[in-house]
């Protein structure tokens, strides 16, 4: 079943070439809605189509991301990565009986390791140059 939409608003086109937008959609059964229009799509349920010959013209124009925000969204992505790795590193030093099990030398290399993780935002290059420390 496809839902017929006959109101839009608030459209923003997400790249150059102007197919894909953040769009509000006024649905028939929720109201005004938002809505990601993609040609990647494959669900019928909206005609994206339709959606698109709504917008027409009336859309705000694709900004392209500056350098700050690319850094940005790249930073949070490698903190992210980063935040995996110390999760794996506090199941072992957090864990009091496996902790224990570790000679000195192994406790001091997952120290380190959890150390040189904290410290990978701190790098020369850090976000687009990263180099991860080693695990123990």
């Amino acid at each position: 079943m496809t839902i017929t939409i006959t109101e839009v608003r608030n459209a923003a086109s997400l790249q150059s070439d102007n197919l894909r937008m953040n769009v509000e959609i006024n649905h028939p059964s929720y109201g005004w809605i938002p809505y990601g229009l993609d040609p990647a799509d494959t669900d019928t349920t909206i005609d994206n189509n339709a959606v698109l010959a709504l917008i027409g013209t009336d859309f705000a124009a694709y900004v392209p991301p500056t350098q700050a925000e690319i850094d940005a969204a790249l930073a949070a992505e490698v903190r992210a990565d980063r935040d995996e790795r110390l999760t794996a590193v506090d199941a072992i030093a957090g864990n009091a009986l496996r902790w224990a099990e570790l000679t000195a030398a192994k406790q001091t290399e997952w120290t380190q390791y959890r150390t040189d993780l904290l410290n990978v935002p701190q790098q020369d290059g850090f976000p687009n140059t990263v180099t991860w420390p080693i695990k123990p």
